[in-house]
C-alpha cells in the first residue's frame, strides 16, 4: 500500500536503549510483539532499510493487514513503515513445500511467484487513520471523524487486540477509523 507514517518517539518499547534500525535482528521483537496481540506472525519479516521499518510476507484478510501495520508502527523508534504486506496464502509447489521468500531468516516462509493473492497495491485500506494528540478520548476522535461521539465504540473495537480498553490511548498513538 506504500508508506505509512508513525510517531518516532511513541508506542510500546521493544529494543531497550537500541535504535530498532540498529539493533542485531529486528524481526524477532516485532514478530513477538504482533503475536502478543493475538495474530499469528508466523508468515511476516520485518527489516530496516535507510532507517524505514519494511514489513512483508502475507496475512489472511485486509483486516489483520491494517492491525499488523499498526501493531508495529507503534513502535518506539518506529516512524515509517513500508507495507509489503499480501492478502492471500501462498500456493504450494509440486512437491508441496512453500519457498522461503526471506532467505537467511530462520524459519521463515514466504510467498513464491504462484502465489494467490492480493499484492498492497490491489487492497487499499479499508479504514482511515488518526492519530492521536493529547487531550484526545475516542468519544471525542468518534466525534471528529463521524460527527457523533457515541460511536467511539466502533473504533474501539476496530483496534482491538491493540487496544484493551477505551480509555488508554496515548498522544502519538495511530487508530484505525473504520467506516461506518
Amino acid at each position: 500500500m506504500g508508506i505509512f507514517d508513525f510517531v518516532r518517539n511513541a508506542g510500546a518499547k521493544l529494543f531497550g536503549k537500541d535504535k530498532p534500525e540498529t539493533h542485531g535482528e529486528p524481526s524477532k521483537p516485532l514478530r513477538t510483539h504482533v503475536q502478543d496481540h493475538g495474530i499469528n506472525p508466523e508468515n511476516l519479516h520485518f527489516r530496516f532499510q535507510n532507517g524505514v521499518l519494511i514489513a512483508e510476507g502475507w496475512v489472511p484478510d485486509q483486516d489483520t493487514r491494517e492491525k499488523v501495520i499498526l501493531i508495529v508502527g507503534n513502535v518506539d523508534g518506529v516512524d515509517k513503515v513500508d507495507d509489503r504486506i499480501q492478502i492471500g496464502r501462498p500456493q504450494a509447489t509440486a512437491g508441496g513445500s512453500v519457498p522461503n521468500q526471506f532467505p537467511g531468516v530462520p524459519g521463515a516462509v514466504g510467498a513464491s511467484t504462484s502465489m494467490s493473492h492480493k499484492s498492497p497495491a490491489e487492497a487499499p485500506w479499508s479504514s482511515k487513520t488518526y492519530t492521536v494528540k493529547s487531550g484526545d478520548t475516542l468519544s471525542k476522535i468518534a466525534k471528529e471523524m463521524y460527527g457523533d461521539s457515541s460511536k467511539y465504540q466502533g473504533i474501539f473495537e476496530a483496534n482491538k487486540p491493540m487496544l484493551k480498553d477505551p480509555d488508554k490511548i496515548y498522544p502519538g498513538q495511530v487508530l484505525r477509523v473504520p467506516t461506518l
